[in-house]
């Protein structure tokens, strides 16, 4: 019988380390998986155990390892093909399909963003760990006589499941409670299984323990410092390069557009207008933009950026109508995608779909729009990671063998813009105020943004559209340190109801700069009849933008020593999320567990304290020490009740509680402790010590008697911190009083 309970532990230890899983691709994919994995072997396990014919017959040995691991080979192929890789088979062998799916799945799965997509070859992974775990546990459960052995393949399952799901979404800290739960119920059950009996007094003795651990580790575990990032290996693993995801750059389409800009490209449902980002082109050749994404697939979610004090939430419902390209709309920064399947920049947040957008494509997304604030600007300082230098370069242009001449103009043109900036911040604003009065807005002008036409907007012609004041700001910007950007999206829409519709004419092209631990900051150059030149129909993005350009007014003020009064609106006061108190529960909780830790210690070091304290001193007293660990171990069997008995009665007692083998040490130990009391003569220093030897038989024949687990109950008892010593002075047959350890 306990043989049969073993294997049930061992399969729920393995399937609920095969649902760690979760958080690489959520719960739904990973149940049947997993679980399936973790039953079948331990069943089949489980019908090999028996009696076999020709074997041991009674003796219930189970088969050759050799024939349960052939069997388990068959039965796994087998499950496998119609649990998991059915739909992939249409495609290929199964062998072929194993194959990319057991060498290939761990590299797919560190190459996309989590969760990832529910694909078989993927969820192969999950099957082959969690089924060799199963298997593993239940022979090791069979074969062994070791209590805690067949825990230690689902622990492998935890090794490999925890490095694939960092960052992803969800917590694996109610599975890990699971875990120890069934580990020590494991233990448990595997104790003293020899004898039927008594084979389930371990078990129901120590359930309440150790659901008691199982919670007390769910609790703590939320609260558990940890000063460093967990390891993850994506970044040891290569990522894809950089893809032309679009035949067109949504820059050059910007133009056409503006011409025409009646056209639907999408509409918006939403209770709060926003800037939809669209592009995000970061790299500059010299005549045009573009993108170096690293584009990888992800199931919905999309990591999140830089996490400033204040944000509020877009929950959007967006519907593909004329939008060309690949390229999907968002509010700045998206995290969570559903309806549509998309690969993400991890980098910039940006999203574009694996085929050309079609009308008619819906898909809601859920984002986390910042809110900077002019103490947070007015404190800034330029980027210096990888990143931002790589937003610094200055290309002569293709198949140039020496800089352009127009990069020299540029510098002194932006120095012009900037003279007396103090900060870089400042340097970003005077820039933007700069172009919005040195130029005006045409949807007429020729569109392009390389070195030359971008030389004409500046010195002659001074009109054009947002990718003219965009281009020539982000260059600017870079001929004077600040690392930028081009980003290409929609402002404002016609709104009719809950319902936006997002028109060709309401594109946008705005630069952005990075700054440390800000990360991107968009800035806007275009002059204010630029926003109001696309009809009176035409809606605000919302306060998100105008509570920006406030913020670096208030910032620049700030940065140059005046008043407020300077500004049109005090800047937003500090987040309430800086000054509050950490919450009271964390400090209970950690006062909690430092109390349990330090009874637990107290306990355990208790009673071994007490026995090195009663073997010093004379011979006398090692001799009295020895009889009061003594009475320590009998009251493990039942005597911790007794109070007045003479030496000779608690040998004969206890030698009824322990066994016969007992008498033959307590006896002498109780002449012993009567001589020396109340003989005439002192005894020597070998009479204490054949007193100890006595007593440590007694302590082994005890633990024999009772048990580990028992002896461990007792010892947790509050009562196991007091030491009360028998009184001294009585006559040798007298009663003597007993001490409960």
């Amino acid at each position: 019988m306990t043989r049969y309970a073993s294997l049930a532990v061992t399969a729920c230890l393995a399937a609920v380390a095969g649902l760690s899983f979760q958080r690489v691709f959520g719960f739904g994919p990973v149940v049947p998986v997993a679980v399936v994995a973790a039953v079948v072997p331990a069943l089949l396990c489980g019908l090999l155990s028996g009696p076999r014919k020709g074997g041991p017959g009674k003796s219930g040995n189970p088969w050759p390892l050799w024939i349960s691991l052939v069997l388990t080979v068959v039965a796994w192929a087998g499950t496998v093909s119609v649990t998991v890789l059915r739909p992939a088979l249409s495609a290929g062998t199964l062998p072929q399909t194993l194959r990319e799916g057991v060498l290939s799945s761990w590299k797919a799965i560190l190459t996309t963003l989590l969760p990832a997509p529910a694909e078989p070859e993927l969820l192969l992974l999950v099957n082959v760990v969690v089924w060799l775990a199963a298997f593993a546990s239940a022979e090791l459960a069979l074969r062994t006589s070791l209590r805690a052995a067949p825990c230690l393949p689902a622990l492998g399952v935890w090794a490999v499941a925890l490095p694939l799901g960092v960052d992803g979404p969800g917590s694996n800290a109610p599975l890990a409670a699971a875990t120890v739960v069934l580990v020590a119920v494991l233990v448990l059950v595997r104790a003293d299984g020899s004898v039927p009996r008594v084979a389930w007094r371990p078990l129901a003795i120590g359930m309440p323990a150790a659901v008691v651990l199982g919670a007390v580790a769910f609790a703590v575990a939320p609260v558990v410092p940890v000063s460093a990032d967990p390891y993850d290996p994506r970044e040891q693993v290569q990522a894809p390069p950089p893809q032309q995801r679009d035949g067109v750059s949504p820059l050059d389409r910007v133009g056409g557009w503006l011409l025409n800009p009646g056209q639907v490209m999408f509409t918006v449902q939403s209770g709060r207008n926003e800037i939809e980002r669209l592009a995000v082109l970061d790299r500059f050749n010299g005549v045009t933009w573009s993108s170096t994404a690293r584009f990888v697939p992800t199931g919905s979610r999309v990591p999140q950026g830089p996490r400033p004090d204040r944000t509020h939430e877009a929950e959007q419902r967006i519907t593909i109508r004329d939008l060309p390209g690949v390229w999907v709309p968002a509010p700045d920064r998206p995290r969570q995608v559903d309806g549509l399947p998309v690969v993400v920049d991890p980098e910039s947040g940006a999203l574009a779909a694996a085929q050309p957008l079609r009308p008619g494509q819906t898909y809601r997304v859920a984002s986390v729009v910042p809110e900077w604030t002019a103490e947070d600007l007015a404190a800034a300082t330029v980027a210096t990671d990888a990143e931002a230098e790589a937003a610094l370069e200055l290309p002569w242009g293709p198949g140039a063998k020496e800089p352009p001449v127009q990069l020299a103009e540029f510098r002194r043109f932006a120095e012009a813009a900037t003279q007396g900036a103090v900060s870089p911040i400042d340097k970003a604003a005077l820039l933007a105020q700069y172009l919005k009065r040195y130029a005006r807005y045409d949807v007429t002008a020729p569109p392009g943004h390389s070195y030359r036409q971008l030389d004409y907007f500046l010195a002659e012609g001074r009109r054009g559209t947002p990718e003219h004041f965009a281009t020539a700001y982000a260059l600017l910007a870079r001929t004077l340190g600040l690392p930028s950007r081009v980003v290409v999206g929609f402002d404002g829409g016609n709104r009719v109801g809950d319902t936006v519709q997002v028109r060709s004419g309401d594109v946008m092209v705005w630069p952005e700069i990075k700054f440390e631990r800000l990360g991107w900051i968009r800035f806007n150059p275009l002059p204010d009849s630029g926003r109001g030149s696309k009809g009176n129909d035409s809606v605000a993005a919302g306060e998100t933008e105008q509570k920006l350009e406030q913020a670096q007014k208030n910032a620049v003020s700030q940065e140059r020593g005046e008043g407020p009064g300077n500004t049109t609106e005090k800047g937003p006061q500090k987040s309430v999320a800086e000054d509050s108190p950490t919450p009271w529960w964390v400090y209970a909780s950690i006062a909690g567990a430092v109390l349990v830790i330090g009874y637990v210690l107290a306990v355990l070091l208790a009673p071994a304290l007490r026995r090195r304290r009663r073997r010093a001193g004379s011979p006398a007293a090692r001799i009295t020490g020895a009889w009061h660990q003594a009475l320590d171990h009998l009251s493990d069997v039942g005597l911790s009740t007794a109070r007045t008995l003479t030496a000779h009665e608690v040998a004969r007692f206890g030698a009824s509680s322990v066994g016969e083998d007992a008498h033959g040490h307590l006896r002498p130990l109780a002449d012993l402790v009567n001589r020396s009391r109340f003989a005439a003569s002192r005894p020597d220093p070998r009479a204490a010590d054949r007193a100890w030897q006595h007593t440590d038989a007694l302590g082994r024949l005890v633990t024999a008697k009772a048990g580990h687990l028992r002896r461990l109950r007792r010892r947790l008892h509050p009562r196991s911190l007091k030491d009360r010593r028998a009184p001294a002075g009585r006559p040798a047959e007298a009663p003597v009083r007993r001490g409960a350890g």
